[in-house]
């Protein structure tokens, strides 16, 4: 039997690293500050998440591979590639940016969210969601998982004494539960037909099975994409999304639109696309599908929410992310058609960076609107530009962006992105259906941005930002602008090919 070798490059693990280390020192320091300190643990999370991100920058010169085989260190445990950092990179990003808006909401929630459980919480699901995409064996892969998944389930019902909030973190548990459950039992079987947890090593396995071998491996894959499926949001298993983005923090349901969605979507191009790829004919024509629907309910359920009085934004954000989720599922779909799964993948890796920046901005909007009002209802943007006229432009920024509309630049290329994967890829009856979308939900964010800039209902509210969400407003505004003006950056870095 082959054995690890003992020797780590500290190097290559250190952004998950960080970030546990930093949450271990946040539930000691809570032991001994008093109550007017507890501030202080928000910035120190703050501090250790920026230096997480940083400690990417030094692997982005080649690839690093550590925990390998004995005998054969081609077949490792982790990999810190440019796959692998490109998620790591919106994995702690957009954590940093839960963090700046974390620091004013926990401050205005009157102390009925413990900070150094929350803090503690957050920065262990960044953890587990930071090592999930360098894992490249089975095993890692659903640690990885559950040490992301498991503290996002407390953050969600950790206001006390609101039912809503627990409400959605049962929600939001039994489901988590399920999917787990259902991956595992797909992995097992995986597992069984090959021998092997790693994921090359399944790979190069799987293709030599026959017999019910065969069957049991086909019926592994149905399984890990149900279980995937629940963690992605995908229709049909998408039904928690709504009550518990509504019923979590803020801060939180920002976090699991996107940061949940990236270990969803990173554990579903690993088991599929690396480890799985001789049995695309299965996964491939049911991806396809699922991106169909997922985009079509996501949206319609997002136009249907403003047939209601006083929906709320954060609901529609919520319905808004089931679409865009199926946006993303699309070149995943296209990497079993296309000849160049490389470049499919890119699309999905580019989407993914454009849509967390611009969707973070519109929820740091949302932060700043639900200080003055609780319900955070789109009714309360009405006429925003008139008490902000620079927070009603920049809400206005990302909800075009979103639509993929000018000036929102950086929107537009990334729909051109995974349209142009699914052309490619032959699948045009798809990219058909991703373009109605695309239409519908232009209804949806344009009667919203043209909300912001109506006569306000009676004297305009007055919206003070904090330091911590200016600078979550600021980082999303220059980022999205930058990205704007120059979209080939990410299109390069995440190695589409398109320029």
């Amino acid at each position: 039997m082959s054995s690890l070798v003992q020797s780590v490059d500290w190097l290559a693990i250190a952004p998950p690293v960080v970030a546990a280390l930093v949450g271990l020192a946040v539930l000691v320091a809570d032991l001994f500050l008093g109550e007017a300190r507890k501030p202080l643990l928000g910035w120190l999370a703050v501090t250790g998440l920026a230096a997480a991100t940083l400690m990417l920058l030094p692997l982005l010169d080649a690839d690093r591979s550590t925990f390998c085989l004995v005998g054969d260190p081609g077949v490792c445990s982790y990999t810190a590639d440019r796959f692998t950092l490109v998620i790591q990179f919106l994995v702690l990003g957009g954590a940093l940016l839960t963090a700046l808006l974390s620091v004013t909401v926990l401050k205005d929630a009157d102390k009925r969210i413990p900070e150094g459980e929350y803090w503690f919480l957050l920065l262990s699901s960044v953890a587990g969601a930071a090592l999930l995409p360098a894992s490249r064996d089975l095993a890692t892969l659903v640690v990885a998982l559950e040490v992301a998944s498991l503290p996002a389930f407390a953050l969600v019902g950790l206001r006390h004494g609101d039912r809503k909030s627990s409400e959605a973190a049962l929600k939001f548990f039994l489901s988590s539960v399920t999917a787990t459950a259902v991956s595992l039992l797909g992995i097992s079987f995986v597992y069984a037909a090959t021998g092997t947890l790693h994921l090359t090593l399944v790979a190069e396995r799987v293709q030599t099975v026959d017999g019910q071998l065969h069957t049991l491996a086909q019926t592994g894959v149905v399984l890990t994409l149900v279980g995937f499926a629940f963690k992605t949001a995908a229709v049909p298993f998408h039904f928690w999304v709504p009550d518990t983005y509504v019923g979590a923090p803020l801060p939180i349901a920002a976090y699991l639109s996107v940061i949940g969605k990236a270990v969803g979507f990173t554990g579903l191009i690993l088991v599929t696309v690396v480890a799985l790829p001789s049995y695309a004919e299965v996964w491939g024509p049911a991806l396809a599908a699922l991106a169909a629907l997922t985009m079509t309910v996501g949206n319609v359920g997002a136009l249907a929410q403003q047939a209601t009085r006083a929906y709320s934004a954060v609901r529609l954000l919520a319905w808004s992310s089931v679409g865009q989720a199926g946006y993303l599922l699309v070149p995943i779909a296209a990497a079993a058609y296309s000849g160049d799964a490389e470049k499919s993948i890119g699309s999905t890796l580019a989407y993914a960076l454009m849509y967390g920046a611009v969707n973070l901005g519109a929820f740091a909007v949302a932060a700043l609107v639900g200080r003055t009002k609780a319900l955070n209802r789109v009714s309360d943007y009405r006429g925003l530009y008139a008490s902000g006229p620079l927070t009603a432009l920049l809400m206005a920024f990302f909800l075009l962006c979103l639509a993929g509309l000018p000036p929102g630049i950086i929107g537009l290329f990334a729909k051109v992105t995974v349209f142009s994967a699914a052309v490619d890829a032959g699948l045009g009856w798809l990219a058909v259906v991703m373009a109605v979308n695309v239409v519908i939900a232009l209804v949806y964010y344009l009667r919203w941005t043209a909300l912001l800039f109506r006569a306000p209902d009676g004297e305009p509210a007055v919206h003070r930002v904090p330091v911590p969400l200016t600078g979550a407003l600021v980082l999303t505004g220059v980022l999205g602008i930058a990205l704007s003006g120059a979209p080939q950056l990410i299109l390069r870095l995440t190695g589409t090919g398109l320029f």
